[in-house]
């Protein structure tokens, strides 16, 4: 990864590194293991260098992209909670848990790559996600929205479920009905509307 001085990147540098990992998810997403590495570097419109100096290799860059995926998934519950009530606010993220999981299985032989490599992009993500889960459904049980025997473990295994089997763009309407039907299932009044 990028060298780790301790210091806030400045703010030019904070928006080149994340249009590396944003272009890094789509390109990888899209290409798979052969896609080019300066490939990414193009899509995210900046110069070669730029790529390298934050990412020396493919490895860092995958595993990078990988981590900042889980972190900007786990990191809208709070904004989802504050802005949305509860039951929408759940259904709002399992939304993005879709994206991010169709994302995940699209870089998966990258990803692959990374761990034969030595590398741990998986690290805390699992944790990282049931937290999130935890999070939000104990903000629907806390305003009566949600049932209370439901454990976040099950939503996990119901999500992951989901993004497996609508894993393709075509099936992204069937992943939203899935999805409705799951929130249905949690709520402790459940809506058919």
């Amino acid at each position: 990864m990028a060298q780790d001085t301790g210091r806030p990147l400045r703010a030019d540098a904070q928006r080149n590194r994340d249009k590396i990992l944003a272009a890094a998810v789509r390109v990888f997403t899209e290409e798979g293991l052969d896609a080019h590495y300066e490939r990414v570097a193009k899509v995210a419109g900046v110069g070669t260098g730029t790529l390298y100096r934050n990412f020396p290799t493919r490895e860092t860059l995958i595993e990078a992209a990988y981590r900042n995926e889980v972190a900007r998934l786990c990191d809208a519950v709070p904004g989802l909670l504050e802005t949305l009530p509860a039951r929408e606010a759940l259904r709002t993220w399992m939304g993005h848990f879709i994206d991010y999981a169709t994302a995940k299985l699209g870089m998966a032989e990258a990803l692959r790559s990374v761990v034969a490599s030595g590398g741990d992009p998986y690290g805390h993500s699992r944790e990282m996600i049931q937290t999130a889960i935890t999070t939000l459904m104990e903000a629907g049980v806390a305003a009566g929205a949600l049932r209370r025997d439901i454990l976040p473990s099950d939503l996990f295994a119901a999500l992951a479920g989901i993004a497996l089997t609508s894993a393709e763009p075509a099936q992204r309407d069937q992943a939203e009905r899935l999805l409705t039907l799951t929130l249905d299932g949690l709520s402790a009044a459940p809506s058919h509307g």
